[in-house]
C-alpha cells in the first residue's frame, strides 16, 4: 500500500499515530504504551519521518524487527515532499562521535584508576620507611 506525506500527517494522535522510517509507512498506535523510551518520544515524530530520530537513537534487532511488524505501507514522494536528510559524505555522525567520547572516557578513567592506586602504593611504601 503506497501512502502520502499527506496521509501520513493525518495519523498524529497516541490512538492513531503512523511514523515514516527509511520510505516505509509504520502505525505505531498499538506500540505508544508499550515504547521503552517512553510515549512522548513517539508523539514528538507522529505523522512525520521519522528517520533521523529513529537511526540516532540506534536501535537494536529486536527494535527493527518489532517495527517490521507495525508496517502498513510504503511512503510515495510527491513534488515538494520534505526531502529525507542524507549524511554528508566524509562526515561523522553523532553516534560516532558518542561512541568515540565514550572510549576517551574509559581510557581516562583508567588512568586516574591505576594513577591513584600507584599514589596509595608509594604512599604506603613511605609510611614504612
Amino acid at each position: 500500500k503506497e501512502l502520502t506525506y499527506q496521509d501520513v500527517a493525518e495519523h498524529n494522535t497516541k490512538k492513531d499515530l503512523y511514523v515514516v522510517i527509511h520510505d516505509q509507512v509504520y502505525d505505531c498506535t498499538k506500540f505508544v504504551d508499550e515504547h521503552p523510551g517512553g510515549e512522548e518520544v513517539l508523539l514528538d515524530v507522529a505523522g512525520q519521518d521519522a528517520t533521523e530520530a529513529f537511526e540516532d537513537v540506534g536501535h537494536s534487532d529486536e527494535a527493527r524487527e518489532t517495527l517490521e511488524q507495525l508496517k502498513v505501507g510504503t511512503l510515495k514522494r510527491n513534488p515538494g515532499d520534505p526531502k529525507p536528510k542524507t549524511p554528508v559524505p566524509g562526515a561523522v555522525s553523532p553516534a560516532a562521535n558518542n561512541s568515540a567520547a565514550t572510549g576517551l572516557g574509559i581510557g581516562v578513567y583508567a588512568v586516574l584508576v591505576l594513577g591513584g592506586l600507584i599514589g596509595y602504593g608509594a604512599y604506603q611504601y613511605l609510611q614504612q620507611q
